[in-house]
């Protein structure tokens, strides 16, 4: 199922992330797909932020670029933020533990084309793409599983419907 979202600004994309993250559950799995700076890692970090956020906690939340991968504590939910840019070895995927982790916690992952034939085949595929003008994004979505298609698609009414109204 596909669904494509127009976000008009960081802003936008934060909202959107902001909006969806209660609604993500462990076994999720997001793909984020984009070149550099397409908000691959504003959206990642905003959903990571909401769900601190609401647990009353902020914390700092760095690239996981050079570590390849950052964890997060969020009650009963395990965060996975990703980072593959810099994978060299496609085995390195088993030796993270992102394989395990894809059953068991919310999983964000950048450069999700470096998992190859270890992708997720239930993993919603979120592809950034520049919009109309510097600050905008077309958000392409991708998602196979008929539940997580639904939440993403609530998510995105609900942020279209707040740009409207603004």
């Amino acid at each position: 199922m596909q669904l494509t979202i127009a976000l008009s600004s960081p802003g936008a994309t934060a909202r959107f992330a902001e909006t969806l993250a209660p609604n993500l559950r462990a076994g999720d799995v997001l793909l984020l797909e984009g070149e550099i700076g397409a908000g691959k890692s504003h959206f990642a970090r905003a959903v990571i932020s909401a769900r601190l956020a609401a647990l009353g906690r902020a914390e700092d939340i760095p690239s996981p670029t050079f570590t390849l991968v950052q964890s997060y504590e969020a009650a009963d939910l395990e965060i996975w933020h990703s980072d593959l840019y810099r994978l060299t070895d496609p085995g390195e995927i088993i030796e993270l533990g992102l394989i395990e982790a894809f059953d068991s916690a919310l999983c964000l992952v950048e450069w999700p084309d470096r998992l190859g034939p270890d992708a997720p085949a239930g993993g919603a595929l979120l592809r950034f793409r520049p919009g109309p003008d510097p600050d905008a994004r077309q958000l392409h979505i991708d998602a196979p599983d008929a539940d997580l298609y639904q939440r993403l698609k609530t998510a995105a009414s609900a942020v279209a419907d707040q740009d409207q109204g603004a």
